[in-house]
């Protein structure tokens, strides 16, 4: 049987102020991308979802970015390598703990927004990203887009590599992500993002932003936890796939 894994970016708030439903998409996805401090989260929001993680099974991932709150990660930034290297390991450390307070684990590191499309063909950035890694847990699996530098460099560093789809976003005919400024780069049609989840799970094909068929091979599918109607959304995703006979499990 076809499986795959829904994951979701969780935590996604700062003190009062929350973005994310992560009660709710908890209930539904199979891995939570927990954020570390960096873009969004702190340790009280942290703490909070990694229990709630915890107590309903779902893996816990660290879904690490540039430093930039204001931007809420999705700014381009230039970070030294050594820096980078150091600021990923230590989202992760603050992650651990909280994970470990819940009685389970981080089980695999994703990158978040500009830094998650800068480490696609940046080898350096995605270098200092696999160092950072190394160096909070050297048996992490990392989680990125398929023919990434990224997950390149990582399965070379003896880290799992494991691709994921977006069934939300847009895709170009090289199989990257269209940027989030051009149009079309959100898919806004519920029935269609459940049509493209469906698709890439049981054939690994999705249609590009010009139309033409591509194939995106990937044992883990993202729904945003930030999009409007983002958990009945979900809901429906996991259902769909059900019904088409995919298997819905965590990769880790």
């Amino acid at each position: 049987m076809t499986s795959i894994d829904l994951n979701a970016d969780l935590g996604e708030g700062f003190g009062r102020w929350r973005l994310t439903d992560d009660e709710q998409l908890l209930s539904v996805v199979t891995s939570a991308n927990v954020a570390c401090g960096f873009h969004a989260g702190d340790a009280v929001t942290m703490r909070r979802v990694c229990r709630l993680a915890a107590e309903r099974g779902v893996r816990i991932g660290a879904q690490v970015s540039y430093r930039d709150l204001a931007g809420f990660g999705r700014r381009a930034m230039d970070v030294p390598p050594a820096e980078l290297a150091a600021e990923v390991a230590y989202q992760i450390g603050a992650l651990q703990v909280f994970a470990r307070a819940a009685g389970t684990r981080v089980s695999y590191v994703k990158p978040h927004g500009a830094l998650y499309n800068r480490v696609v063909r940046d080898e350096e950035q995605a270098g200092a990203v696999v160092e950072g890694v190394l160096l909070a847990d050297a048996a992490l699996p990392v989680l990125g887009l398929p023919g990434s530098r990224l997950l390149e460099l990582a399965a070379k560093a003896g880290l799992p590599a494991v691709t994921e789809a977006f069934a939300d976003r847009a895709y170009t005919d090289e199989g990257t992500l269209v940027p989030r400024g051009q149009d079309g780069a959100v898919i806004a049609d519920p029935e269609a993002v459940v049509e493209r989840s469906v698709g890439l799970a049981r054939s690994g094909t999705v249609l590009s932003h010009d139309g033409s068929p591509i194939e995106v091979a990937a044992r883990s599918l993202c729904l945003h936890g930030d999009t409007p109607g983002a958990v009945e959304l979900a809901r429906r995703v996991r259902e769909r796939l059900v019904a088409a006979g995919v298997r819905v499990e965590a990769f880790a």
